[in-house]
């Protein structure tokens, strides 16, 4: 990946002629009090302290083909809201420059290094820094000239970038002594102490890179917009009214406030891998462009993703009202299980089937998650080969050549853990309960057991039911059968755990296995009253046995029939 990384101020952003822009369709000026406040600490500080001698501004991503004018891919809250503070404090030199005139000077000075010039004579704005096209009119039209602000007519963040520069404007006034040489030198200082590490890509494949590699590392950039102005840019190109462009705008805001703008990018992922051949994440962004050159393929794009994305978030919420219990139920063990291959093959299903074909798609649904269980649950099977069969699958689903849930089931036939893998790994499973994924799963494996054994059906998450460890986690006497190795070995097999009562649970506390028993006798769980039965002591030998009774079960219980 090749882009160039410097460490820059403000000052040296703004210097030597640079011109900055927001792209047309990136996400509005959207910082309010909260972020304003924050950022105004910072710049007390830089001030007040000899212990901030500077200030971290983070990552600012830039795009640019000539390195003079730069399309700020991620950073323009932050440019925007520090040319609104420069603004406030060259509006207050103005007001002060009517009892000293110098204070004009000083104003004109701060407005050409970091804001632009106003043509002397038409008194436009020539500003180093352009918004988006939301923005754009207000801040070259109002707040760079410093005419007066209106209050009506205003779009939502157009009144946010009024009350930044009114907010601004009175903290200066509040927080600084008030006089054109305190102001000045306030900014002049500032400038110079706030530095950002500035990453310069030449296209929008090398800025997705970048996006990438930076959350890879746990910086989150927003990509989202990334994408959303290729597609719009794209479109606009190639003359879209301006109608089409504000409807486009709109299902845009929809998706994004239906699945948030951290969830997009999963999301794309999981939707291009619907329907199209598998694309890993690091060249998803290549791929859709490649697939995307024109201004009717765009259109299409955004029109399937809407569509899609009402699917997707349904996925993602068992509780969503448009499922029937079994789907939910199976929704939840999906999301319990914490995996996510499937989604892929789970939107082409919902697709094909949908509404006028459930039946199909609860059989496809019920078929992954039995699958699910066997494969990433129990026998912890790596997830390319899984990935590569579901993409396939949903590839025939929406390219029409897989018609039923039957003929889905079969194609899942060659990843599906048969018994003689799957009953091996179940007896030998270990989950460790102080993880609050695997206590679910656990909880969920032993009432799955005693609705086999005994036709009783329990909520998952009743709080008067508990995980018994037989042999106790913090032992104490009369178990000596138990070196300090073999405990450790067995303490969290799933044949040393059971349900029980909470009440009887904290009764029986780390008790002998003799004194447990007579408890397990009286439990309501068919599965715990078989310990007391089929046991006379609780050895490493038990715990295997039980182990594989279990496994023998759970054979059955989790099963696909091809």
């Amino acid at each position: 990946m090749n882009f160039n990384t410097a460490n820059n101020t403000f000052r040296q952003l703004m210097g030597n002629g640079l011109l900055y822009r927001v792209p047309a369709f990136q996400r509005d000026y959207s910082w309010s009090a909260d972020e304003w406040d924050d950022l105004w600490q910072d710049f007390l500080a830089l001030h007040t302290t000899d212990e901030e001698p500077s200030h971290y501004m983070g990552y600012l991503v830039l795009q640019s083909a000539d390195s003079k004018r730069f399309d700020i891919i991620d950073g323009q809250q932050r440019i925007t809201t520090i040319s609104i503070i420069l603004l406030a404090a060259i509006s207050l030199l103005h007001d002060l420059a009517k009892t000293e005139d110098i204070n004009e000077k000083r104003a004109e000075q701060l407005r050409n290094s970091y804001i632009g010039y106003l043509d002397p004579v038409t008194l436009t704005a020539k500003s180093k820094l352009t918004l988006n096209r939301h923005n754009d009119r207000f801040y070259q039209d109002y707040l760079v000239p410093l005419e007066q602000l209106p209050q009506r007519g205003l779009n939502a963040s157009e009144h946010l970038l009024r009350k930044a520069f009114l907010w601004f404007k009175t903290r200066l006034k509040a927080d600084l002594e008030t006089n054109g040489e305190a102001i000045a030198g306030f900014v002049d200082q500032t400038v110079d102490r706030l530095f950002f590490t500035v990453i310069t890509v030449t296209d929008e494949l090398n800025a997705f890179k970048v996006f990438e590699t930076l959350n890879a590392r746990g910086v989150r950039l927003s990509a989202t917009d990334l994408l959303k102005n290729y597609l719009f840019s794209v479109i606009s190109k190639e003359g879209a009214h301006s109608s089409e462009l504000k409807t486009l705008e709109e299902r845009w805001e929809t998706i994004i406030g239906l699945l948030g703008s951290d969830n997009f990018p999963e999301f794309l992922r999981v939707f291009w891998n619907s329907g199209h051949k598998l694309v890993r994440k690091a060249h998803l962004f290549k791929t859709i462009r490649q697939a995307v050159p024109d201004r009717a393929l765009a259109f299409a794009l955004i029109r399937d993703l809407d569509r899609h994305a009402r699917i997707y978030a349904a996925l993602r919420n068992p509780l969503d009202q448009s499922w029937e219990r079994d789907e939910r139920n199976w929704l939840q063990q999906l999301q319990m299980f914490n995996v996510r291959q499937p989604l892929s093959l789970l939107l082409a299903a919902f697709d094909r089937f949908g509404d006028a074909d459930r039946s199909n798609f609860k059989q496809t649904l019920r078929a992954v998650t039995m699958l699910s269980f066997r494969y990433n649950v129990i026998c912890g099977l790596p997830g390319n080969e899984l990935e590569r069969v579901y993409n396939a699958i949903a590839l025939q689903l929406t390219e029409g050549r897989l018609f039923s849930a039957r003929a889905v089931i079969t194609e899942l036939q060659p990843i599906y853990p048969l018994d003689k893998a799957f009953k091996p790994a179940f007896a030998d499973k270990s989950l460790r309960t102080s993880n609050s994924r695997n206590r679910k799963v656990v909880r969920y494996i032993l009432f799955e057991l005693e609705r086999c054994c005994s036709n009783t059906s329990y909520a998952l998450d009743d709080a008067a039911y508990t995980i018994e460890h037989i042999l106790p986690e913090h032992p104490e006497q009369g178990w000596d059968v138990f070196d300090d190795r073999q405990h450790e070995n067995s303490i969290y097999q799933l044949g040393n755990m059971t349900l029980l009562a909470a009440t009887a649970n904290r009764d029986v506390g780390n008790a002998p296995f003799q004194k447990k028993k007579t408890v397990y006798a009286e439990s309501e769980f068919s599965i715990t009253q078989g310990i007391s039965r089929r046991y006379e002591e609780w050895t490493p030998a038990s715990i295997a046995s039980r182990q594989n009774w279990m496994a023998g079960k759970a054979a059955s219980i989790w099963n696909i029939s091809f």
